[in-house]
């Protein structure tokens, strides 16, 4: 089982308004309409008829304005279907028949109301996607060779689970050609590759510590926690399902410590957890967005504190702008990509530089950085 070690912090933002009931019609229309259609025909279906039933959206309004969004109800209905709690609603997803599924989605929530709002309110929606791997090992890797580390300690800020922190675990295939990671573990993925620059070809070396800090972390050995990141899939899509049991199965070999409180009050305390003799690597993948930019500088004083008596890595895939002191290449923040950034700080010196760029969250990048011995 993961060590979880409760740390006080802020809590997550305050709630945001969806609106009375025409507008959270609105919502759900959308979200079927938009957001779900061409991916899931499941929840495109149910989504719809949300929207259109009084019953099911008085049920919805009984939860707090920030725990409505289809995202969240839609994984709580889930998570009740896999627990059993909800047999046609999981008959319906086996079947994936939209219809079935829709008029159980209804039923449940005018049935079970109160728990589906207990499980929206005490939940986080999680996107653990694996496209974050092949980001991450690259970048990681480079780090260490930069620094000249023979072992890393990786800490994972907003780790949800903490599946990234076995980044080391995997085998990433490029469509370069490339292969980094284990050829033989049973989580593989591949990745795109955008222009001709190669990624670099060492290997990560022994990762001796990992630290994942979450506000509400996810122990994978808990059979609650681990259905819960089940449900956050959209059902009808076997193959991430697949690929989700097997990072839960690889996760669950070697559970991290995880640490819940706020990040920048929890860094000091995860620092700790690396040897001496051991780079702690600090990874974020599309986790700063949700802080202010107080915070997000506050966490950079962070990582300085810690480089005050050895060296200490970044390693970052955030929207444009986003990581302080990652350089953004002159793109524009609405420009629908991430920078990868890697940051290299070692007592009064901070070298930070883009690496590259991402999108779909890893599953297609494009490598911009030399990396070749001596540079």
């Amino acid at each position: 089982m993961a060590t979880i070690i409760g740390i006080s912090g802020p809590t997550a933002g305050g709630a945001v308004s969806v609106g009375r009931v025409r507008t959270l019609a609105q919502v759900y229309r959308r979200f079927g309409e938009i957001d779900a259609a061409g991916t899931s025909p499941l929840y495109e279906r149910i989504a719809v008829a949300l929207s259109e039933s009084e019953q099911a959206l008085g049920a919805i309004e009984s939860a707090p304005a920030r725990k409505r969004h289809p995202t969240v109800i839609l994984a709580a209905l889930h998570d009740l279907a896999l627990a059993g709690r909800a047999p046609d609603l999981a008959a319906a997803y086996a079947a994936a028949d939209g219809y079935a599924a829709a008029g159980a989605a209804i039923d449940t929530l005018r049935r079970m109301t109160d728990s589906v709002v207990a499980i929206a309110v005490r939940r986080q929606t999680r996107t653990n996607e694996t496209g974050r791997y092949a980001v991450l090992y690259p970048a990681i890797a480079e780090a260490a060779r930069r620094v000249g580390a023979n072992s890393v300690g990786l800490i994972d800020v907003g780790c949800s689970a903490g599946l990234n922190l076995h980044v080391d675990r995997v085998g990433i295939t490029y469509s370069n050609g490339q292969l980094l990671g284990d050829p033989s573990s049973p989580v593989q993925l591949s990745s795109s590759i955008v222009g001709s620059l190669p990624l670099p070809t060492g290997a990560m070396p022994e990762v001796v510590t990992r630290v994942g800090i979450d506000l509400d972390p996810i122990d994978v050995t808990d059979a609650d926690d681990a259905r819960w990141l089940r449900a956050c899939l959209w059902p009808g899509q076997p193959e991430r399902a697949a690929r989700l049991e097997a990072e839960i199965a690889l996760a669950a070999t070697a559970p991290p410590t995880l640490l819940r409180g706020d990040a920048i009050e929890v860094m000091p305390d995860a620092f700790t957890q690396v040897p001496a003799d051991a780079l702690p690597v600090v990874t974020t993948t599309w986790a700063l967005s949700r802080l202010p930019l107080e915070s997000r500088l506050r966490f950079l004083h962070r990582l300085d504190e810690a480089a005050a008596g050895r060296a200490v890595a970044w390693v970052s895939a955030e929207g444009v702008g986003v990581a302080p002191s990652i350089p953004t290449l002159g793109d524009r923040r609405a420009s629908g990509h991430s920078i990868i950034g890697l940051a290299v700080l070692d007592r009064s010196a901070l070298h930070a530089q883009a690496m590259g760029r991402c999108w779909s969250q890893g599953r297609l990048l494009a490598w911009l950085a030399d990396s070749q011995p001596g540079k």
